[in-house]
């Protein structure tokens, strides 16, 4: 069932068409028990004024007539339906793992994360309704037209399938921890409704995350997976995380600071002057991998024998940025090998073999019991 082409004009008339989706995709709302969808908003944990940028000091903008020009109001939308697109995706990517969840734990912790990121979605659409008329309905609309599985999300990593239980958790532990920074990135926002949507997703985020790094410490601590295939998925989904934070030297991030919408990842903490607006990306992107880098250094603490995971040099793999066709190694090194560089990633990214090495594992045990 496709969502219907009138543009809604009311929220009502949006959740409407968000139940379509639901039926498009295979989510049967019985699976929710009680949970309800709903809008929430913090306030009381933002901050009254401008937190940086050329308006800092001036109070936060409660409606969109407040801000001063449409091209900010344009970015602040953009911002707005970008963080919308990769909730419903995720959803669309990780529906059908539902039918093979390892345990009733996973199964139903995967349920609440698929409900959380509806919500998340939900909340997107909420502000897109409520504050920027006829053109955040047609954008809250098209949120749920794309479709992941069709390859039209508006990000890489959320147009990558997720193919099975592996790939769940290296997504969640990897991909979603690059959502958190996103959300904290726009809880110092200047647009008061955005940054008080922030605090909820956050606290449900953190949920997302853990499921991520519990499973992968789970899949170490049962040693079923070879290492070396384990470390192919984080060749795979890292570089795309990185791809998330956007081009190295980006006029988009630049304006973004300037204008107040987007700020650091530790904005809140760091009180430095930004020197150079234009690399912010690379800015976050860095304390993002070495979060990462402490993630996996953690993880290796389970790791039997000499062969350890490591997370693939930021060069590696990329779609997006200076590096893009970069040809270096997981480990960082120039490639100089025989044949091609193509033939070569097909060595050091997931195979058809190891779809079925990992098709004969899922038959058995293959993942720790979750620790009491």
């Amino acid at each position: 069932m496709a969502v219907t082409a009138s543009v809604p004009t009311t929220f009502d008339g949006w959740v409407e068409q968000f139940g379509q989706w639901q039926k498009k995709v295979g989510f049967d709302t019985a699976w929710l028990g009680d949970y309800t969808f709903e809008a929430k908003y913090d306030y009381e944990n933002v901050k009254a004024d401008i937190e940086f940028g050329d308006y800092k000091g001036r109070p936060k903008w409660e409606r969109p007539l407040q801000i001063p020009h449409q091209t900010i109001r344009d970015a602040l939308l953009h911002l707005i339906t970008v963080q919308g697109d990769t909730e419903f995706a995720s959803v669309e990517q990780q529906r059908h793992l539902l039918a093979t969840a390892p345990t009733e734990y996973d199964r139903k912790s995967a349920l609440r994360i698929m409900a959380e990121e509806q919500r998340h979605g939900w909340q997107m659409c909420h502000v897109l309704m409520t504050h920027f008329g006829e053109q955040g309905a047609r954008e809250a609309q098209k949120l749920l037209q794309r479709d992941a599985n069709d390859g039209n999300r508006l990000l890489g990593s959320f147009n990558e399938p997720t193919k099975n239980w592996l790939d769940f958790f290296v997504f969640t532990q990897f991909v979603d921890r690059d959502g958190k920074y996103q959300l904290k990135m726009l809880s110092h926002s200047a647009f008061k409704p955005l940054a008080a949507s922030m605090g909820p997703m956050l606290k449900e985020e953190s949920f997302h995350l853990g499921t991520g790094a519990n499973g992968l410490r789970r899949i170490v601590k049962a040693g079923k997976v070879p290492i070396p295939l384990l470390q192919r998925a984080f060749n795979r989904w890292i570089p795309t995380a990185f791809d998330l934070f956007g081009k190295d030297g980006s006029t988009s991030s630049e304006w973004g600071y300037v204008w107040g919408i987007k700020g650091r990842y530790d904005e809140d903490t760091n009180a430095a002057p930004v020197t150079d607006k234009r690399m912010l990306n690379a800015y976050n992107r860095e304390l993002y991998r070495q979060e990462i880098i402490r993630e996996v250094e953690l993880l290796n603490k389970g790791v039997d024998g000499p062969v350890k995971l490591f997370v693939p040099d930021p060069r590696f793999h990329r779609a997006i940025g200076d590096d893009v066709g970069a040809e270096v190694t997981p480990e960082g090194q120039p490639w100089k090998g025989k044949g091609s560089y193509a033939d070569y990633l097909a060595t050091v990214l997931p195979t058809k073999e190891d779809d079925a090495v990992l098709a004969e594992i899922f038959k058995g045990e293959w993942i720790a019991a979750k620790a009491a």
